[in-house]
């Protein structure tokens, strides 16, 4: 069967509604908000509107670490439609907060909102994938987890470019204010058909304590190995893919001496990719989730990483001014860019989406929220500790070019052990 015949199941379309529009709207508002505070709102010295849209990313982050633990325990305890309605409603009151802060211009108070958009983010990560195999049969999921990738990303990339080019625009802050207040409506309301579901773990116990919730959780992952793999394997496809989103700009720039639009471009071929793959992995597996393709998938990473690297160079005879869209593609190597960049982007998808199903197949019932709970801190602690190591090696005067390269050969290294333990012992 066809993944996009999913789509027209209720036991699929709302919960696809609901979290594209989610995922569309936390990256418009956070995008909307860093430009606005980088040009607008960071004060006349340029190093406070940084620190300001740095601070404004963390918080973004930083409750997937403080809640994902609790949102595991809440996702397993209770029916996960109703925490999922709940969760929505707590968005539309960080859309209301973030409407209200637009209109007002205060730094702090779009902060505010961006981490309260940030913790609905880490409430709803255990329920759009612990609910799935609730909801879908055991050989629907594999192309249930591939349209929520692919949607998550073509998401993403439509908030990403709308937050960031329209909210300096005329008229640019009203329309941010109103899109972010109807998706969280509409989100909302998509959730209202989502069908319910009993409760996996009816007598557990929530623990409010976030720290120690969290640490609990990480210690009891690592004690089953196979879980642990596969949490790792989506850890680096986070990792990998968080190191190319956050350095195109400066790739764009300094490789290529090419402006805004190019980069608006690189987005666009790597979601296109992420969406390819996730859709080739139900015809490839047939449906039936296996780690086959995961040394193949890390393989292409590398392969075309060293590519999208070696391809690109200074165009001749540049001057001041950065490359607009239409000069860059009339420069041979923007093809060759393009495609490498599709080619990663299907690989890491045909590497990843197969390694969601089979989390979700081999979690316990009982435990599967927050088994993807324990997955969602570790995604986030791999990015963090990627963005860290990529400011500092940047700092030490490493180029884009150098950065990016060792991430393809990293890519090659983390096949090569995939492969090796495939061999030892696979999970399928």
């Amino acid at each position: 069967m066809s993944p996009f015949a999913l789509l027209a199941r209720r036991r699929f379309l709302p919960l696809f509604v609901t979290q594209f529009l989610g995922a569309f709207n936390g990256n418009l508002f956070k995008n909307a908000t860093v430009v606005l505070i980088l040009y607008r709102l960071g004060g006349d010295q340029a190093a406070g509107g940084k620190v300001l849209a740095t601070v404004a990313l963390a918080l973004f982050v930083l409750p997937f670490f403080l809640f994902s633990a609790a949102a595991g325990q809440l996702a397993d305890r209770f029916d996960k439609a109703r925490v999922i309605r709940a969760s929505k409603l707590l968005e539309l009151a960080a859309a209301l907060i973030a409407a209200a802060a637009l209109a007002i211009g205060a730094p702090w108070m779009l902060l505010a909102a961006l981490f309260l958009l940030g913790a609905q983010a880490a409430l709803f990560g255990p329920l759009k994938y612990g609910i799935l195999p609730d909801l879908l049969a055991e050989n629907e999921l594999l192309g249930a987890n591939g349209l929520v990738e692919a949607g998550t990303f073509i998401a993403i990339l439509a908030g990403t470019i709308m937050g960031a080019l329209t909210i300096l625009e005329k008229n640019g802050i009203l329309i941010v204010q109103s899109t972010v207040v109807a998706a969280a409506l509409a989100g909302w309301i998509a959730s209202l058909a989502i069908p319910p579901t009993r409760a996996s773990a009816p007598d557990l116990s929530v623990d409010w304590n976030f720290a120690g919730q969290t640490c609990r959780l990480l210690r009891d992952i690592a004690q089953t190995p196979s879980l642990l793999g596969l949490i790792m394997g989506v850890s680096w496809f986070w990792l990998a893919g968080a190191t190319y989103l956050t350095q195109f700009p400066a790739f764009a720039k300094d490789a290529l001496h090419a402006g805004p639009s190019v980069v608006s471009l690189f987005l666009a071929m790597f979601s296109l990719g992420i969406c390819v793959g996730s859709l080739l992995c139900q015809r490839l597996l047939r449906g039936k989730a296996g780690l086959r393709l995961a040394p193949f998938g890390l393989g292409g990473m590398a392969a075309f990483g060293l590519d999208f690297v070696w391809s690109a160079h200074l165009p001749a005879g540049t001057g001041d001014a950065l490359l607009g869209l239409g000069d860059f593609l009339a420069q041979p190597m923007a093809w060759r860019l393009s495609a490498d960049l599709l080619a990663i982007s299907i690989a890491a998808a045909l590497y990843v989406v197969p390694l969601y199903t089979l989390l979700q197949q081999k979690a316990e019932p009982g435990h599967r929220a927050r088994v993807i709970a324990a997955n969602n801190v570790m995604n986030a602690l791999f990015m963090t500790v990627a963005a860290g190591v990529a400011a500092a090696l940047l700092g030490a005067g490493l180029g884009i070019k150098e950065l990016l390269g060792g991430m393809a050969a990293a890519n090659c290294l983390v096949a090569a052990v995939t492969y090796r333990q495939m061999k030892q012992g696979p999970l399928s």
